[in-house]
């Protein structure tokens, strides 16, 4: 983007700013990203929303401002919207909405959990998260992507796929292929345990919580995907990018594991939150921890079979590859399930 565009949607929002410089930084898949400073101090976080991912632009705006009111105590650090100069959350710029908020100051992020510490700190502040919008009301909230974690629906779409591909991607693919159809029953079931809505985050990727400069766990961040659902898609997102020791996507499966020991700080972090779980739900944590990487695996996988028309690929069979190593993540989880069980009953029953 040029200079004289940043610095004309700058100029829609009500802030007053010396000596401008930005950079492109790096936060999530979807939203274009820029850190914005004044006279080499870094103030604000500015984003271009993709509208082509998240229509209801209106919508997640309200979700925000809804959620940002509660997230805010001594133990968890805010994160201020700034309004245009219409006193709008949102700013619109050649057809484009953009988003202004102030920057966390001396913050990091982690691809990945060096250390048990950033493992419990995660489980605190991911249990921060929902006890603060625990009395949230669920019908004040939009759905800002339908069926976004949703396994039913990744299942038809998968199925769907399947009818459609060509003949050489459904051979090329036939271990995935298997290994999906012998999985989706066990975790369809998540669905008939009634367990209970919450608002949640819906993308806790571990690069999605801010730390200090010594690993203490700041505040989560990407918010547009908060909508109601279920506590186990933010626990099992979690887990599944702290305790493989390796990046997101890693296609390189001598590089993946499962950290028993990263695993236990992250439910120890959780109990330290005080987040009340019901027996049911706790009940339930382990199937999570296989459900979402099956789930984005899936999806990789779908992606894949339609032809890569969906996601951006660098190679042909980078979807596949992908699938792959997200269904080891996710057969781990499997492979752990009796020591999952044991730590979690352990802190949390």
């Amino acid at each position: 983007m040029r200079p004289k565009d940043v610095l004309l949607v700058l100029k829609q929002f009500d802030i007053s700013i010396q000596n401008v410089s930005f950079k492109s930084i790096h936060q999530g898949l979807i939203n274009d990203t820029f850190l914005i400073s004044d006279n080499g101090s870094p103030l604000y976080i500015l984003q271009q929303i993709n509208t082509h991912v998240f229509k209801d632009y209106i919508g997640l705006h309200q979700n925000l401002e809804l959620a940002l009111q509660q997230l805010h105590a001594e133990d968890y650090q805010s994160i201020k919207i700034i309004k245009n100069r219409d006193n709008q959350p949102y700013s619109i710029y050649n057809g484009e909405v953009w988003r202004l908020q102030s920057y966390v100051t001396n913050s990091i992020a982690h691809d990945f959990a060096t250390n048990a510490k950033i493992a419990f700190e995660s489980g605190r502040i991911l249990g921060r998260f929902h006890g603060l919008l625990k009395n949230e009301n669920l019908n004040d909230y939009k759905t800002t992507i339908p069926n976004f974690n949703h396994l039913p629906y990744r299942v038809k779409e998968f199925e769907t796929a399947l009818i459609s591909a060509k003949k050489t991607r459904l051979i090329s693919a036939k271990n995935e292929i298997h290994f999906a159809q012998q999985l989706i029953p066990k975790l369809l079931t998540f669905y008939n345990l009634n367990l209970p809505l919450r608002l949640c985050h819906n993308d806790t990727k571990l690069n999605n919580f801010l730390f200090s400069k010594t690993d203490k766990a700041l505040c989560l961040i990407d918010l547009d995907t908060v909508m109601p659902g279920y506590f186990h898609y933010d626990f099992g997102d979690a887990v599944r990018t702290i305790v493989s020791e390796s990046i997101e996507g890693e296609l390189n499966r001598s590089k993946i594991n499962f950290n028993s020991n990263y695993f236990e700080a992250f439910i120890k972090g959780l109990k330290a939150s005080h987040l009340q779980l019901s027996k049911n739900e706790i009940a339930q944590l382990p199937l999570a921890i296989s459900l979402m990487p099956f789930m984005h695996g899936l999806r990789a996988l779908t992606a894949y079979l339609n032809g890569n028309i969906y996601y951006k690929v660098a190679y042909d069979s980078q979807n596949l590859e992908r699938c792959t190593s997200l269904f080891y993540v996710a057969d781990l989880g499997v492979i752990h399930s009796d020591t999952t069980k044991t730590i979690i009953a352990t802190y949390l029953l």
